[in-house]
């Protein structure tokens, strides 16, 4: 089965650096070869986001919930779940400091948003908030760039994996 990319880069400007517009926010889409539920399960469940996000994870599966996800290359971002919406949005708040609280200002937002198409799901998943974080324009760009090509990565690796442990959980 071949699953569909839609590498979608939404650029709602924000601030213009070295000559260049920044986008205001990240946007990906994909369509999964997975029912709704089982994509639900592997983006908010910790032993499921292991398999294709990051490398250890942490999720109190609430709105107000805390949650902490570290990554193969050294970083660590703290989260603050802002909505937790079964199946249809789950939404946190994540900053790289366990000392700053995740909030607005502070803070970039990360928001899925899934809906069924047949027997698939469509996810789009929208970071947010690089115009209200205090720093400096050339961080804010290497930021995006990172974290733009990141989420066509790991997006990459949740089509894949979704659709294994849909079969895995039906054995």
């Amino acid at each position: 089965m071949v699953a569909h990319v839609i590498a979608k880069a939404q650029l709602r400007v924000a601030v213009c650096f070295l000559g260049q517009m920044m986008p205001s926010q990240i946007e990906r889409e994909i369509l999964i070869e997975a029912p709704i539920d089982v994509v639900w399960r592997v983006v908010t469940e910790p032993d499921q986001i292991k398999q294709w996000f990051c490398t250890d994870a942490e999720l109190d599966g609430r709105a107000g919930g805390a949650g902490r996800m570290a990554f193969e290359h050294g970083y660590t971002y703290f989260l603050e779940v802002v909505a937790f919406e079964p199946p249809s949005r789950f939404a946190y708040r994540w900053v790289r400091e366990e000392a700053v609280k995740a909030r607005p200002g502070d803070a970039m937002l990360v928001e899925f948003t899934l809906w069924a198409e047949a027997n698939n799901t469509r996810l789009r998943v929208v970071e947010s908030g690089f115009e209200t974080v205090n720093w400096t324009d050339e961080a804010k760009a290497r930021y995006i760039e990172e974290n733009s090509s990141g989420w066509q990565f790991y997006l990459g690796r949740l089509r894949d994996y979704a659709p294994r442990a849909n079969t895995a959980a039906t054995r």
